[in-house]
């Protein structure tokens, strides 16, 4: 029995990486050295969990009462230990790819990254006006983005005031030689309505008056806005064309909260567009905000830049590097992999060593601003104290496993489940565990109840694109009603522990998504409840219609932000139409 009980357990422990690291916890893979258990009998108390349902606590072997599975030993520590820690083996690092660093004090030196659009060159802005009063006969430019040079004929209008100019020059003429005052003040008149004097001698030579005048480019650009249509009457000095020249252009980056110490003008930017992989460029910051944007939270830094051959073009996205002294003083900063986010708490794991083994526990720390790719630490962290970098969320599921504080129940204990899905209206799930032959690898398909949900997810982003609130609750309320219906016994294997991994934080997330009171409330919780769904959404196959991960850098103050849509093209949840393209694909599920 003993045996048969060992298989069982260690296929079950095959499902996935959070069952082993539970399993290797508290030394539970020496469970099986029988001689190792009794010498240890003194300073540890053997009890019984379910890798399922760790709330489940039974001083001797047994099935779990929720799903039938067998229960794994699990050893409590000796008064000696860290309640609030977590234990974990050399093995058990390895196989979550635990990776740890000493907290240190940043470079003053820093590289602030920053994302930005080609935007005209708003001193370059010029306006085609009529200087005659009429009506315009003929087009000559009749489409926005056409080419313009100066000098080039625009419109042709029609204007009564001008028939009576063009007879007292001809009158003049005839008498120039008598009257030569006369002729140049008629000739005079004729220039302040921006004619030439081809024009103006063309005029002169004929027989009479036709009234009609050739509107002339003033400047060379492309056009912008067409304001007048063919027939239209203008008054003078009423514009008919917006032109711009792009011979420069600006590049508009947006400006964080947290970034606006570090950039200032005079800095120097290193450029890059998206369009052009193997081209840089390199500006100056010649202006920032004085104000933030209300709705987006940030300013904007503008750099000129010459365009040559025009290859910048308005819309386009860009990239900066700016190389700033961020602080005369040293500041302890952390990596950003180091972090793990839960709503207004940051979280990391402090690494600690004794002669019984390494332990790892939670401490929430307050961060300052982003430094490249790490965080400055304000408070909850000393300088040399070894934190993990890497297999953060590993760490914290051995937490949750072992009743540690961890990052959904800081207080640590078995965390109440606020409602049983269904699991408890029939006695017990009789679903065998996992065989050692069998391939506990392969991925089970998405239940029906799961494809509901996700159609339902799928609404929630495309209202969150169209800025549509209401529509954003409505797809909300869906999700609520669908996510409350979920059965426990709709997920088999390796699916069931996925849903139960992810079930706190996905409920979490739904609590804060119903009371959100904007929707730039709804879109700030709708990355970590995305970021649950997505973990969950890779446990899975088969589903109705192919899904595609996708992230925004610019998202959560430059943070970046994942989701799922159904689609490769991207329409961006966290902006709408401010930026809705800004984003790429990152997988197929």
């Amino acid at each position: 029995m003993k045996t048969n009980r060992t298989l069982i357990i260690a296929g079950a422990c095959l499902l996935a990486t959070g069952i082993l690291i539970g399993w290797w916890v508290g030394g539970a893979n020496d469970a099986l050295d029988e001689t190792h258990q009794h010498s240890a009998e003194s300073a540890q108390v053997e009890v019984w969990t379910c890798a399922m349902h760790p709330q489940i606590r039974q001083p001797e072997a047994g099935q779990c009462p929720i799903c039938g599975m067998d229960l794994i030993p699990i050893t409590t520590e000796s008064s000696n230990a860290d309640p609030m820690a977590v234990k974990m083996s050399d093995a058990a690092m390895q196989l979550a790819d635990v990776q740890t660093s000493l907290v240190g004090y940043s470079d003053d030196a820093e590289a602030i990254r920053l994302d930005g659009k080609v935007q005209p060159n708003e001193r370059m802005l010029r306006s085609q006006a009529s200087h005659v009063s009429g009506r315009i006969e003929k087009l000559f430019v009749d489409f926005t983005g056409e080419f313009i040079e100066e000098g080039t004929p625009l419109a042709r209008i029609y204007s009564p005031e001008l028939v009576t100019a063009q007879k007292e020059l001809i009158i003049a003429a005839s008498v120039k030689l008598e009257q030569p005052a006369l002729y140049e003040a008629a000739k005079a008149k004729l220039r302040n309505w921006k004619l030439t004097d081809e024009q103006i001698e063309s005029l002169a030579t004929g027989d009479e008056a036709s009234g009609t005048t050739t509107i002339l480019a003033t400047t060379t650009g492309y056009v912008l806005e067409r304001n007048v249509g063919l027939g239209d009457y203008v008054k003078k000095g009423q514009s008919l064309f917006n032109v711009v020249d792009l011979s420069s252009v600006w590049l508009m980056f947006d400006v964080y909260e947290s970034q606006l110490q570090w950039v200032k003008k005079g800095d120097k930017a290193q450029i890059s567009i998206g369009a052009f992989s193997d081209k840089t460029w390199t500006g100056t910051i010649a202006y920032v905000d004085p104000v933030i944007d209300a709705k987006t939270r940030v300013a904007h830094a503008r750099v000129e830049l010459a365009n040559p051959g025009y290859l910048l073009k308005p819309e386009m996205f860009g990239k900066g590097i700016i190389q700033t002294r961020a602080s005369k003083e040293e500041v302890l900063a952390v990596p950003k992999s180091a972090v793990m986010w839960t709503g207004k708490r940051s979280l990391v794991y402090i690494k600690t060593k004794d002669e019984n083994g390494v332990y790892f526990r939670m401490r929430e720390v307050e961060l300052g601003a982003e430094r490249g790719d790490q965080y400055e630490v304000h408070s909850g962290l000393q300088f040399g104290e070894e934190i993990a970098t890497n297999g953060t969320f590993s760490i914290d599921a051995a937490a949750q496993l072992a009743s540690k504080p961890s990052m959904m129940n800081p207080e640590g204990g078995v965390a109440p489940m606020a409602h049983d899905h269904g699991a408890m209206k029939s006695n017990v799930v009789t679903e065998p565990a996992a065989k050692p032959e069998e391939d506990v690898h392969e991925k089970p398909h998405s239940p029906n109840e799961l494809n509901g949900f996700i159609m339902h997810y799928l609404e929630l982003k495309a209202a969150l694109t169209e800025s549509n609130f209401e529509g954003a609750k409505s797809a909300y309320q869906k999700m609520d009603k669908t996510f409350v219906g979920i059965s426990m016994s709709a997920f088999q294997g390796t699916g069931h522990q996925a849903w139960m991994q992810q079930y706190p934080a996905l409920k979490e997330s739904m609590a804060t998504l119903k009371s959100s009171a904007d929707l730039e409330a709804m879109r700030k919780e709708f990355k970590p409840f995305s970021a649950a769904f997505i973990e969950l959404l890779k446990s899975f196959d088969g589903f109705e219609h192919a899904l595609y991960i996708q992230y925004c850098p610019m998202a959560d103050a430059n943070k970046g932000g994942y989701w799922i849509s159904s689609s490769k093209e991207i329409k961006n949840p966290y902006f709408g139409e401010r930026m809705m393209s800004c984003g790429a694909t990152k997988a197929e599920l």
